[in-house]
């Protein structure tokens, strides 16, 4: 059987863009349990109220939920559980510098297979206010805006 090649993503957390100022993105690796990545190759995870700690040297990813594998056994996992990232040391102690600081957040932006090894995007992320939603919003509206504009004018 032919590998994997390519960047199949699974699950986006669209609701970090909105909420949040993503200042800096990494990719890291995850440790994961069979049934986990059998879980993943049917397309199904959230990752909504998910975010990661740094804790000691380590990396951990809490509160994503890949749900149970429909056809494991008594091996399968739990749902939310504390997942392992796999990033450089240098990486890690940037992260946890900057989350030190204060103000940052480190949340999960996307879940994907990269070449049939699951990653998962991260972002160094600042909250947003409630006038700084409103604002993207408008600006992501007046775009749609002019986009429209440009197509009915070039027909």
């Amino acid at each position: 059987m032919p590998r994997e090649t390519g960047r199949k993503v699974i699950a986006q957390n669209k609701r970090a863009r909105h909420d949040y100022h993503v200042e800096d993105t990494f990719e890291a690796g995850l440790v994961l349990q069979g049934t986990e990545v059998k879980s993943l190759r049917e397309g199904r995870a959230s990752l909504v109220d998910g975010y990661a700690s740094i804790d000691g040297n380590e990396a951990w990813l809490l509160n994503v939920h890949i749900p149970e594998y429909s056809q494991g056994t008594w091996t399968n996992h739990t749902a939310r559980r504390k997942r392992k990232l796999l990033l450089h040391r240098k990486e890690i102690e940037k992260l946890a510098a900057k989350t030190k600081e204060g103000g940052l957040t480190i949340v999960p932006l996307s879940l994907y297979f990269k070449d049939g090894r699951a990653k998962i995007e991260i972002g160094l992320a600042r909250g947003k206010k409630d006038w700084d939603k409103r604002q993207s919003l408008a600006e992501q509206q007046a775009k749609r805006e002019m986009a429209r504009a440009m197509r009915h004018r070039n027909r």
